[in-house]
């Protein structure tokens, strides 16, 4: 049988989801649960002129307190850290502006950044091994913003600014010097801006939409007759909603099936590639209730 690498796929949350835990919430105080990203209800639509204003307080709150926790830290002053990672501006717009597309969750925030780090500076150390590495400083940051989107997207952690990182931590001789120095100061960059982003933007909007993936998790450890309990959005209508598989294994060839979305009384069946909001959601289980 000829290899068709056009049709490979690989998709990582299919050997992660079943084995990460259900969502808390219920477990959480409400308040707690709401500064997470909870709502039992859907979010009311904002007009753009609020959802300005809070962009304009989150992005200059987390910024400064990420420049003045960096400052005030004397190992990142003995190491000849820089005050802030220029990436993490782009970082400040997805996380405060467009707090809902998968790029900003929590999940591609930091795991995005992380990786990415790791990229740039194991790419970085591999070329200074060599007699000519600064001749090839500018191969090295191709190479270095090619792999981390690779791996990002592997990983499911697509985060744009990351890529930035990465190609920062091979051609900036500021940054290339802190080595692997440099994942302290990135991991606590982006835990700041999500502690700021957990507080300003659930004060009228939402975030995160979901912390790891909007799909069903924990499967492994569901039993049978508790799956009718737990769906996508853990709303109260007791709707069940399932994702089904576009793709799958038939005498060795990946057949990709048409994506159907199918709605029954209590139950709802949505393509596994594609992504609905919590309001979405709810408003699909709610309406197969309606079905008579």
């Amino acid at each position: 049988m000829p290899l068709q690498p056009s049709k490979w796929h690989f998709e990582i949350d299919e050997y992660l989801n079943p084995w990460l835990p259900a969502a808390p919430w219920k477990h959480l105080p409400y308040p707690v649960a709401h500064f997470l990203g909870h709502r039992p209800q859907p979010q009311r639509p904002l007009g753009n002129i609020v959802m300005v204003f809070w962009a304009f307080i989150g992005v200059f709150c987390s910024i400064t307190i990420i420049e003045a926790v960096s400052h005030a830290i004397s190992s990142f002053q003995a190491h000849g850290a820089p005050i802030i990672i220029g990436s993490f501006g782009a970082a400040a717009v997805l996380e405060f502006y467009a707090i809902e597309s998968p790029l900003a969750q929590p999940r591609n925030a930091v795991l995005g950044q992380i990786l990415s780090s790791v990229v740039g500076i194991a790419i970085s150390k591999l070329f200074a091994l060599g007699p000519v590495s600064r001749e090839l400083t500018w191969l090295g940051g191709s190479l270095a913003c090619a792999c981390a989107v690779a791996v990002m997207a592997l990983t499911g952690t697509v985060h744009p600014p990351a890529g930035a990182t990465a190609l920062l931590a091979v051609v900036d001789e500021g940054i290339v010097q802190l080595g692997w120095f440099l994942l302290p100061i990135i991991l606590l960059g982006c835990v700041l801006m999500q502690c700021v982003a957990l507080l300003l933007n659930n004060i009228q909007r939402r975030f995160p939409i979901y912390w790891w993936t909007p799909a069903e998790v924990g499967r492994h450890e569901q039993q049978p007759q508790n799956q009718q309990n737990h769906s996508d959005s853990e709303s109260d209508t007791g709707a069940k909603l399932e994702r089904t598989r576009t793709r799958h294994l038939e005498e060795g060839k990946v057949v990709v099936e048409e994506a159907k979305l199918v709605i029954k009384r209590g139950h709802v069946l949505v393509p596994d590639n594609v992504y609905l909001t919590p309001e979405e959601k709810m408003f699909l289980e709610e309406l197969s209730e309606r079905l008579q």
